[in-house]
């Protein structure tokens, strides 16, 4: 593995998981990406191509934690909200070639307390 960013592994794996994960109207994908400052979120329907939902802890939303686990649960929740405004109740989770613990779980399992089902 030598010379492979830790960031070219995820991406790999992010495209491994992409071969699976699909979003569509009826259920759209719940797409999550982390840098080391924020954590951003977004519900795509991937056949129309749009975004139709997002939440980020970069947004002068007032959520002042950005890149920890407090913030991961704020944007989690804030996601499920937007997206059941929308009238979308059931998404497929994507973690974006991130490991599905810490943030990234905190997220999800903040967003299936705020009634998304995935």
């Amino acid at each position: 593995m030598a010379g492979h960013s830790k960031n070219d592994v995820r991406v790999r794996i992010h495209t491994r998981i992409r071969a699976r994960v699909h979003g569509t109207a009826e259920r759209p994908r719940l797409a999550v990406f982390r840098s080391l400052k924020h954590i951003y979120a977004q519900v795509i329907d991937d056949r129309q191509g749009h975004t139709l939902v997002a939440a980020s802890s970069s947004e002068k939303s007032g959520i002042s934690t950005g890149g920890n686990v407090a913030g991961a649960k704020a944007i989690g929740k804030l996601i499920a909200e937007r997206a059941k405004d929308k009238g979308i109740s059931k998404v497929v989770f994507d973690r974006g070639g991130f490991l599905y613990h810490g943030r990234i779980k905190a997220l999800a399992d903040a967003a299936r307390e705020a009634g998304l089902e995935f």
